[in-house]
C-alpha cells in the first residue's frame, strides 16, 4: 500500500536526513550519464565539538572538480569517498552555473538547496544560491514548509537551468531555502530525489520524470553503486546499466505498488533462524538512509543478539569480536542477500565500533525496514520505473 501524504510527512521526520524542493533534468544524448557520489559523515552528533565541522569543512572542502572523463558514450565525474556514511554529488543551478553538493535520494523525489534569501546560521554555512547572478532564474509565489527529525526548513520554488553531468534541464522548477533550523551542522547543500511524483511536496515535476518525458534518456533506469571502506568510485548512473559494477545476474523484485521504492520482502534470518519479518514486511530501498532501520522492538532483539550494549546514540559491540558475529540475512522474492558482520558493524571516530541497526520512531501498521546504504554498498542496486521494479546483485 502506498503511504499517505501524511505518513509520509511522519516518516520522513523519521529519516533524519530528508530534505525538499526539486530537482528535474533534460540531456541531450542517448548515452548512459554517470554521475560520480562523495561521501560525507552529516549528522550534527556526527560532527560534534568545538570547532569540529569547521575543521572538517576545511580537511574535505567539498567542491568537486569540474574534470570529467567521457568515454563509451559514458559521462564520469570524480568524487571523493569520506567515511563510508553518505553518498553526495555535485550538480550546478543557473546561468552561469553555481556549484552545489547534494544527495542523491530514493527516498524522496524534490531538489532544494540554500538560497541567498536565507539569513538563517544553517544557510550561512553552505554555498548558497545567488539568484541575482542567474541571467535564467525565474521566481514563483509557490511556498512549501517541511519538518525532519534533524530541523525544519521553509522554502519557495523557482526555476532555472539544472546541470547534472551532461544532462541539462531548462526552466527545472526547484526548491530555495528560505530559513532552516538545525541543519547547522551539516556539509551537504541540499537533495536531488528520485523518487516517483507522487512522493513530492512541492508538486512540481521531478528530475527523472523531466528525463524520461523528454527522451532525454534511452531507458527509463537509474542505477547505483556505493564503494565500500572509504574508496573512491560511486556512482549514480542515468539511462542505463554499466555491468562492470557486479557481479552475476540481476534479481529483480516487483515494487508491491508504484508509486514508491518499497518492495515486499520474506523474512530476516540469523544463523537460519527467523529474527524478524517473519511474516512477510514491507522494505524501503533508500539511498538517503545510512544504517539499516527497523521497529524498536525487533531491532533491540537484533542488537542482543550480537551483543552491542547502548552508549549514547548507539549500540557498540567489541571490535574484537566483530569477526566472531554472524551474518544477518535478508530475503527477498526468494533470493537471500547475506550482510555479514563486517558490513552491519561501523566504526565511529574513535574507532570503536558500533551497529548500524536502528530503530525507527514511527510505527505503520505494517511491519516495515528501511534498507540503506549499510545494504545498498553490497548490493549494486537498479531503478527501474519502466517496469516499476528494482533490480540486485552482488557489487563488485
Amino acid at each position: 500500500m502506498l503511504r499517505s501524504q501524511t505518513f509520509l510527512s511522519t516518516w520522513n521526520q523519521e529519516r533524519s536526513m530528508k530534505w525538499l524542493v526539486l530537482l528535474g533534468l533534460v540531456a541531450f544524448s542517448e548515452c548512459i550519464v554517470k554521475i560520480p557520489l562523495r561521501r560525507v559523515k552529516t549528522m550534527t552528533k556526527t560532527l560534534s565539538g568545538k570547532n569540529m565541522l569547521n575543521n572538517f569543512v576545511k580537511e574535505h572542502a567539498y567542491r568537486l572538480s569540474q574534470i570529467s572523463f567521457r568515454g563509451s558514450n559514458l559521462t564520469i565525474h570524480p568524487l571523493r569517498n569520506i567515511r563510508d556514511l553518505f553518498y553526495m554529488g555535485n550538480i550546478t543551478i543557473g546561468t552561469p552555473p553555481q556549484e552545489f553538493l547534494v544527495v542523491f535520494d530514493t527516498g524522496s523525489s524534490d531538489l532544494w538547496v540554500p538560497s541567498d534569501f536565507c539569513t538563517s546560521p544553517a544557510c550561512s554555512k553552505h554555498f548558497r544560491f545567488r539568484h541575482l547572478q542567474s541571467s535564467t532564474f525565474r521566481l514563483t509565489n509557490k511556498t512549501f514548509s517541511i519538518e525532519y527529525g534533524s530541523g525544519t526548513m521553509e522554502g519557495i520554488v523557482a526555476h532555472d537551468t539544472v546541470r547534472i553531468g551532461d544532462l541539462v534541464s531548462t526552466d527545472q522548477p526547484f526548491g530555495l531555502s528560505m530559513t532552516e533550523s538545525g541543519f547547522e551542522g551539516i556539509p551537504f547543500d541540499g537533495v536531488l530525489g528520485l523518487n516517483y511524483p507522487n512522493i513530492s511536496f512541492s508538486g512540481a515535476i521531478p528530475i527523472f520524470d523531466k528525463l524520461k518525458n523528454q527522451g532525454a534518456i534511452s531507458e527509463p533506469v537509474f542505477a547505483f553503486y556505493l564503494s565500500k571502506d572509504e574508496q573512491e568510485g560511486s556512482v549514480v548512473m542515468f539511462g542505463g546499466v554499466d555491468h562492470r559494477y557486479y557481479k552475476g545476474e540481476l534479481k529483480w523484485v516487483p515494487l508491491i505498488e508504484a508509486g514508491d521504492w518499497i518492495v515486499h520482502m520474506d523474512c530476516i534470518s540469523m544463523r537460519r533462524k527467523v529474527i524478524a519479518c517473519s511474516g512477510g514486511c514491507e522494505a524501503v530501498v533508500d539511498t538517503g538512509v545510512s544504517m539499516i532501520k527497523g521497529p524498536k522492538t525487533l531491532v533491540d532483539n537484533i542488537q542482543k543478539l550480537i551483543g552491542a550494549t547502548l552508549r549514547g546514540f548507539k549500540h557498540y559491540v567489541s571490535c574484537s569480536a566483530v569477526d566472531t558475529l554472524p551474518s544477518i540475512t535478508f530475503t527477498i522474492n526468494g533470493i537471500n542477500y547475506r550482510v555479514p558482520a563486517r558490513a552491519y558493524i561501523l566504526k565511529d571516530s574513535r574507532g570503536c565500533c558500533y551497529s548500524s541497526f536502528q530503530e525507527t520512531t514511527v510505527s505503520p501498521s505494517t511491519e516495515t525496514w528501511i534498507l540503506g546504504d549499510v545494504f545498498l554498498r553490497l548490493y549494486f542496486s537498479v531503478f527501474d520505473r519502466g517496469n516499476d521494479r528494482i533490480g540486485l546483485a552482488r557489487a563488485v
